[in-house]
Protein backbone atom coordinates (compact mmCIF):
# COMPACT_ATOMS: atom_id res chain seq x y z
CA UNK A 1 0.00 0.00 0.00
CA UNK A 2 1.48 3.35 -1.01
CA UNK A 3 1.89 6.15 1.52
CA UNK A 4 0.11 9.31 0.39
CA UNK A 5 0.42 11.59 3.44
CA UNK A 6 3.12 13.68 1.74
CA UNK A 7 0.96 14.13 -1.36
CA UNK A 8 -2.06 15.12 0.72
CA UNK A 9 0.10 17.69 2.52
CA UNK A 10 1.28 19.20 -0.77
CA UNK A 11 -2.20 19.49 -2.27
CA UNK A 12 -3.65 20.77 1.00
CA UNK A 13 -6.41 18.20 1.27
CA UNK A 14 -6.63 15.26 3.65
CA UNK A 15 -8.96 12.65 2.23
CA UNK A 16 -11.89 11.37 4.27
CA UNK A 17 -12.24 8.52 1.78
CA UNK A 18 -8.69 7.42 1.07
CA UNK A 19 -9.89 4.93 -1.53
CA UNK A 20 -10.77 7.86 -3.79
CA UNK A 21 -7.17 9.05 -3.73
CA UNK A 22 -5.84 5.56 -4.41
CA UNK A 23 -8.28 5.18 -7.30
CA UNK A 24 -7.12 8.52 -8.76
CA UNK A 25 -3.57 7.20 -8.76
CA UNK A 26 -4.40 3.81 -10.30
CA UNK A 27 -3.36 3.60 -13.95
CA UNK A 28 -5.65 1.60 -16.30
CA UNK A 29 -2.75 -0.71 -17.12
CA UNK A 30 -3.03 -2.31 -13.68
CA UNK A 31 -6.61 -3.42 -14.29
CA UNK A 32 -5.80 -4.62 -17.79
CA UNK A 33 -2.79 -6.64 -16.60
CA UNK A 34 -4.91 -8.26 -13.89
CA UNK A 35 -7.59 -9.07 -16.45
CA UNK A 36 -10.10 -6.78 -14.74
CA UNK A 37 -11.54 -4.33 -17.21
CA UNK A 38 -14.15 -2.75 -14.95
CA UNK A 39 -13.99 1.05 -14.83
CA UNK A 40 -14.15 1.06 -11.02
CA UNK A 41 -10.65 -0.40 -10.85
CA UNK A 42 -8.74 2.51 -12.43
CA UNK A 43 -8.79 6.31 -12.67
CA UNK A 44 -10.49 7.02 -15.99
CA UNK A 45 -13.90 7.89 -14.52
CA UNK A 46 -12.30 10.28 -12.03
CA UNK A 47 -10.25 11.73 -14.89
CA UNK A 48 -13.49 12.43 -16.79
CA UNK A 49 -14.96 14.17 -13.75
CA UNK A 50 -11.78 16.10 -12.98
CA UNK A 51 -11.60 17.43 -16.53
CA UNK A 52 -15.08 18.96 -16.14
CA UNK A 53 -14.21 20.46 -12.74
CA UNK A 54 -11.00 21.97 -14.15
CA UNK A 55 -12.88 23.51 -17.05
CA UNK A 56 -15.51 25.03 -14.77
CA UNK A 57 -13.06 26.44 -12.21
CA UNK A 58 -10.74 27.97 -14.78
CA UNK A 59 -13.56 29.26 -16.98
CA UNK A 60 -15.17 31.02 -14.03
CA UNK A 61 -11.84 32.48 -12.88
CA UNK A 62 -10.93 33.75 -16.35
CA UNK A 63 -14.42 35.21 -16.78
CA UNK A 64 -14.20 37.06 -13.47
CA UNK A 65 -10.62 38.27 -13.82
CA UNK A 66 -10.62 39.47 -17.41
CA UNK A 67 -13.83 41.42 -18.16
CA UNK A 68 -12.17 43.23 -21.07
CA UNK A 69 -11.73 40.06 -23.12
CA UNK A 70 -14.31 38.23 -25.17
CA UNK A 71 -15.00 34.58 -25.74
CA UNK A 72 -12.14 34.08 -28.21
CA UNK A 73 -9.22 35.13 -26.00
CA UNK A 74 -10.73 33.46 -22.94
CA UNK A 75 -11.24 30.19 -24.80
CA UNK A 76 -7.69 30.24 -26.10
CA UNK A 77 -6.31 31.01 -22.63
CA UNK A 78 -8.26 28.15 -21.09
CA UNK A 79 -7.11 25.78 -23.81
CA UNK A 80 -3.50 26.70 -23.07
CA UNK A 81 -4.01 26.04 -19.36
CA UNK A 82 -5.59 22.61 -19.74
CA UNK A 83 -3.68 21.13 -22.67
CA UNK A 84 -1.99 17.79 -22.07
CA UNK A 85 1.49 19.27 -21.67
CA UNK A 86 0.28 21.77 -19.09
CA UNK A 87 -1.58 19.10 -17.10
CA UNK A 88 1.40 16.75 -17.25
CA UNK A 89 3.58 19.54 -15.86
CA UNK A 90 1.13 20.04 -13.00
CA UNK A 91 1.37 16.32 -12.28
CA UNK A 92 5.14 16.47 -12.44
CA UNK A 93 5.28 19.36 -9.96
CA UNK A 94 3.28 17.24 -7.53
CA UNK A 95 5.60 14.26 -8.13
CA UNK A 96 2.54 12.20 -9.06
CA UNK A 97 4.78 9.77 -10.92
CA UNK A 98 6.13 8.59 -7.57
CA UNK A 99 2.63 7.71 -6.38
CA UNK A 100 1.17 6.10 -9.49
CA UNK A 101 -0.06 2.53 -9.14
CA UNK A 102 1.05 0.87 -12.37
CA UNK A 103 1.26 -2.53 -13.98
CA UNK A 104 4.68 -4.13 -14.19
CA UNK A 105 4.69 -3.62 -17.94
CA UNK A 106 3.87 0.08 -17.68
CA UNK A 107 6.48 0.50 -14.96
CA UNK A 108 9.19 -1.14 -17.06
CA UNK A 109 8.52 1.14 -20.05
CA UNK A 110 8.80 4.42 -18.14
CA UNK A 111 5.14 4.93 -17.36
CA UNK A 112 5.82 7.02 -14.26
CA UNK A 113 7.33 9.79 -16.39
CA UNK A 114 4.89 9.54 -19.30
CA UNK A 115 3.01 12.79 -19.99
CA UNK A 116 -0.29 11.05 -20.65
CA UNK A 117 -0.16 9.18 -17.33
CA UNK A 118 0.74 12.32 -15.37
CA UNK A 119 -1.91 14.46 -17.06
CA UNK A 120 -4.61 11.83 -16.53
CA UNK A 121 -3.61 11.37 -12.88
CA UNK A 122 -3.75 15.11 -12.24
CA UNK A 123 -7.26 15.34 -13.69
CA UNK A 124 -8.29 12.27 -11.69
CA UNK A 125 -6.84 13.85 -8.53
CA UNK A 126 -8.98 16.95 -9.08
CA UNK A 127 -12.01 14.70 -9.53
CA UNK A 128 -11.17 12.80 -6.36
CA UNK A 129 -10.84 16.00 -4.32
CA UNK A 130 -14.18 17.16 -5.72
CA UNK A 131 -15.86 13.91 -4.71
CA UNK A 132 -14.24 13.89 -1.27
CA UNK A 133 -14.39 17.56 -0.30
CA UNK A 134 -16.81 19.24 -2.69
CA UNK A 135 -16.46 22.06 -5.20
CA UNK A 136 -14.74 24.54 -2.87
CA UNK A 137 -11.96 22.08 -2.03
CA UNK A 138 -11.42 21.26 -5.71
CA UNK A 139 -11.46 24.94 -6.66
CA UNK A 140 -8.86 25.76 -4.03
CA UNK A 141 -6.60 22.99 -5.32
CA UNK A 142 -6.96 24.05 -8.97
CA UNK A 143 -6.36 27.75 -8.36
CA UNK A 144 -3.38 27.08 -6.11
CA UNK A 145 -1.77 24.83 -8.69
CA UNK A 146 -2.51 27.10 -11.65
CA UNK A 147 -1.64 30.41 -10.01
CA UNK A 148 1.81 30.56 -11.61
CA UNK A 149 0.47 29.49 -15.00
CA UNK A 150 -2.16 32.21 -14.86
CA UNK A 151 0.39 34.96 -14.25
CA UNK A 152 -0.86 35.61 -10.74
CA UNK A 153 -4.34 35.98 -12.24
CA UNK A 154 -3.35 39.41 -13.58
CA UNK A 155 -2.68 38.72 -17.26
CA UNK A 156 -4.12 36.24 -19.69
CA UNK A 157 -1.64 33.37 -20.08
CA UNK A 158 0.09 32.71 -23.38
CA UNK A 159 -1.70 35.49 -25.21
CA UNK A 160 1.08 38.06 -25.06
CA UNK A 161 1.25 38.83 -28.75
CA UNK A 162 -1.66 37.53 -30.84
CA UNK A 163 -1.06 40.20 -33.49
CA UNK A 164 2.53 39.01 -33.93
CA UNK A 165 1.43 35.39 -34.05
CA UNK A 166 -1.18 36.19 -36.70
CA UNK A 167 1.34 38.11 -38.79
CA UNK A 168 3.83 35.26 -38.58
CA UNK A 169 1.16 32.74 -39.59
CA UNK A 170 -0.03 34.77 -42.58
CA UNK A 171 3.42 35.76 -43.81
CA UNK A 172 4.46 32.12 -43.91
CA UNK A 173 2.57 31.94 -47.20
CA UNK A 174 2.24 35.60 -48.24
CA UNK A 175 4.50 38.68 -48.29
CA UNK A 176 1.66 40.88 -47.02
CA UNK A 177 1.02 41.68 -43.37
CA UNK A 178 -2.50 41.86 -41.90
CA UNK A 179 -4.10 45.28 -41.56
CA UNK A 180 -6.38 46.61 -38.80
CA UNK A 181 -9.28 49.02 -39.10
CA UNK A 182 -11.31 50.62 -36.34
CA UNK A 183 -14.97 49.94 -37.07
CA UNK A 184 -16.58 51.84 -34.22
CA UNK A 185 -16.07 53.47 -30.83
CA UNK A 186 -19.12 53.68 -28.60
CA UNK A 187 -20.07 54.46 -25.02
CA UNK A 188 -19.16 57.28 -22.59
CA UNK A 189 -15.53 58.32 -22.09
CA UNK A 190 -15.18 56.28 -18.90
CA UNK A 191 -16.53 53.11 -20.52
CA UNK A 192 -15.62 53.14 -24.21
CA UNK A 193 -16.05 50.09 -26.42
CA UNK A 194 -13.96 49.79 -29.55
CA UNK A 195 -14.55 47.40 -32.43
CA UNK A 196 -11.73 46.60 -34.85
CA UNK A 197 -11.47 44.38 -37.91
CA UNK A 198 -8.41 42.59 -39.18
CA UNK A 199 -7.99 41.92 -42.89
CA UNK A 200 -5.45 40.24 -45.12
CA UNK A 201 -5.03 40.94 -48.80
CA UNK A 202 -8.37 42.75 -48.87
CA UNK A 203 -10.31 39.97 -47.10
CA UNK A 204 -11.70 40.58 -43.63
CA UNK A 205 -10.71 37.74 -41.31
CA UNK A 206 -12.39 38.64 -38.03
CA UNK A 207 -13.50 41.39 -35.67
CA UNK A 208 -12.81 42.06 -32.01
CA UNK A 209 -14.13 44.28 -29.24
CA UNK A 210 -12.22 45.84 -26.33
CA UNK A 211 -12.01 48.83 -24.02
CA UNK A 212 -9.19 50.30 -26.07
CA UNK A 213 -8.16 50.24 -29.69
CA UNK A 214 -5.22 48.01 -28.78
CA UNK A 215 -7.40 45.48 -26.95
CA UNK A 216 -9.91 45.44 -29.81
CA UNK A 217 -7.16 44.72 -32.34
CA UNK A 218 -5.75 41.97 -30.12
CA UNK A 219 -9.20 40.42 -29.79
CA UNK A 220 -9.61 40.54 -33.57
CA UNK A 221 -6.23 38.84 -34.02
CA UNK A 222 -7.18 36.08 -31.57
CA UNK A 223 -10.48 35.52 -33.37
CA UNK A 224 -8.67 35.38 -36.72
CA UNK A 225 -6.15 32.87 -35.34
CA UNK A 226 -8.97 30.65 -34.11
CA UNK A 227 -10.72 30.81 -37.46
CA UNK A 228 -7.56 30.07 -39.43
CA UNK A 229 -6.60 27.15 -37.19
CA UNK A 230 -10.01 25.50 -37.30
CA UNK A 231 -10.07 22.29 -39.35
CA UNK A 232 -11.61 22.92 -42.74
CA UNK A 233 -14.99 21.33 -43.29
CA UNK A 234 -14.88 18.43 -45.68
CA UNK A 235 -17.08 19.04 -48.69
CA UNK A 236 -18.94 15.92 -49.69
CA UNK A 237 -19.68 15.58 -53.36
CA UNK A 238 -22.82 13.74 -54.31
CA UNK A 239 -22.89 11.71 -57.52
Amino acid sequence: MIKTAALEAVIGHEFHDRQLLLLALTHPSLAHEAGVGHLQHHNQRLEFLGDAVLQLVLTHELYQKFPDHGEGPLTQARAQLVNRSSLAEQGRRLNLGDYLILSRGEESTGGRARNSALADAFEALVGAVFMDGGYDAARELVLRRFRDSMGGLVELPNLDNPKGELQELLQASSPHAPTYEQISATGPDHDRRFESAVSHEGVELARGIGRSKKLAESAAAVAALQRLKEPKEVVRRHP
